[in-house]
């Protein structure tokens, strides 16, 4: 008989990070690093698991699980293989369910709670498959790839044909890009000097520690007191000095007119990207300021809530980096539609990552862009962030300043059961010790 899907199983899971300002930025001042986590359990006789989970900053993750809870019913009792073997067509029951739609539509709560669905049934077809995700995707043909994307309001920027057409130029030399990722890894760069809430003498030490380590990049978090912002700068490129690259992240704080003359003012200290100058999805604003401030680069994307809405920053050239997330939009499918978007535009993606388990989910969606999308890493990274890897049975590792190339099937998203006990909330031993 065909293995059913018999569990849905959530969990409220949060990190005390605010306690040591871990991820403090201007707009976001005492994060605590959580996830709202979804195992998929099944009846096959291999045992295996679908591990996926949506990232939040502390307050809220517990709205967060009660939206993917709300989609139980799409899973549970459905035939294995068939939902496996059509991740597309899944996609689009999740994300047109009439009533639940109309939460969004295609944006917030609801559908980034797809999201966590989707990823944690692309981590069970990876891990049946026997192979990373990055790697699974990567083999899959052009017609695959573009069956799993949802055209719906994109066809004026990007359609089918299009993307095929992208994707069959991409063909050529695939395997030898899965084999230099095995061998060399995907640049990456670290934000963990940056947090606004560290001191001068902090921000020192993890900036030349991060230049020990290999990275050629540092982000620095922005926004709260433009003065600091330039002392800060002029003291981190004293102390990484010319040749490594320093972007700058604002996290929304500006309007348009304070963002220009923000950024006049850090211009002088060579910022490779600023990062988020304003509101996320004000796209007219993006561009605005990018034409005024040019030639800095201006990069966002990690609160794009949709497919839709990179279009638009897309074709308003507004941005110079994308920077998608691996959980904001609708999982693994959504993100595939992103990137070729970005690949037709010519516009270079840099993940964002950090959180919890965002390094280890978007190094996947990055490698399958190098070999089967863009087949490129020039001005690629991805953003590192040096917390929480030790609670994934399945970790990144950098090596001199890269993402090594995952080997384990799966997605890398699955956490130790001791982490998801310790750290439960509210009633894991992590939360009986935090104030």
């Amino acid at each position: 008989m065909s293995a059913k899907f018999t569990g849905f199983r959530t969990l409220d899971v949060r990190f005390p990070t605010s306690k040591e300002l871990d991820g403090s930025d201007a707009m976001n001042v005492d994060p605590d690093y959580s996830a709202a986590y979804l195992v998929l359990e099944t009846d096959a006789a291999d045992g295996l698991e679908g591990h996926g989970f949506v990232f939040t900053i502390g307050r809220g993750n517990d709205v967060q699980r009660a939206a993917i809870e709300a989609l139980s019913g799409y899973v549970l009792g459905r035939d294995v293989d068939a939902v496996l073997d059509d991740l597309g067509g899944m996609w689009r029951e999740l994300v047109y369910d009439a009533q639940l739609r109309w939460l969004g539509p295609e944006k917030g709560v609801m559908h980034m709670a797809i999201g966590a669905v989707v990823n944690a049934l692309w981590d069970l077809r990876a891990k049946r498959e026997g192979m990373p995700l990055w790697q699974l995707l990567g083999g899959l043909s052009p017609e695959q790839i573009v069956d799993l994307v949802d055209f719906r309001y994109l066809t004026d920027a990007l359609t089918p044909d299009e993307a095929l057409e992208l994707l069959r130029a991409a063909e050529p030399g695939r395997a030898q890009r899965s084999a230099a990722l095995q061998e060399h890894g995907y640049p990456g760069y670290t934000t963990s000097p940056g947090w606004l809430g560290y001191s001068d003498e902090k921000l020192e030490h993890l900036a030349k520690e991060a230049v020990a380590q290999g990275f050629t990049q540092i982000k620095l978090k922005v926004g709260a007191d433009i003065d600091d912002d330039i002392r800060r700068f002029a003291l981190a490129r004293s102390v990484v000095g010319d040749g490594i690259r320093i972007a700058v992240d604002a996290n929304q704080r500006w309007d348009v007119r304070e963002a220009v003359d923000a950024i006049e003012r850090l211009a002088p200290f060579d910022p490779w990207w600023v990062e988020e100058p304003t509101a996320p999805d004000d796209v007219l604003a993006h561009s605005a300021i990018r034409r005024r401030v040019s030639p800095v680069r201006i990069a966002t994307g990690e609160h794009a809530h949709s497919r839709v809405l990179v279009k638009q920053l897309l074709q308003a050239e507004a941005i110079d980096v994308l920077q998608l997330d691996s959980t904001r939009v609708a999982g693994v499918n959504e993100n595939i539609a992103i990137l070729l978007l970005a690949a037709k535009f010519g516009i270079p993606v840099c993940p964002h990552a950090g959180g919890v388990g965002l390094c280890e989910l978007v190094q996947h969606l990055a490698m399958f862009d190098y070999v089967a999308v863009s087949g490129t890493l020039a001005d690629r990274n991805i953003e590192y962030v040096d917390h929480l890897h030790e609670h994934f049975l399945d970790p990144v590792r950098i090596v001199d300043g890269a993402y090594a190339a995952p080997s384990a099937p799966g997605f890398s998203a699955q956490m130790h059961a001791k982490s998801l006990t310790r750290y439960g909330f509210p009633d894991g031993e992590a939360w009986k010790e935090a104030p």
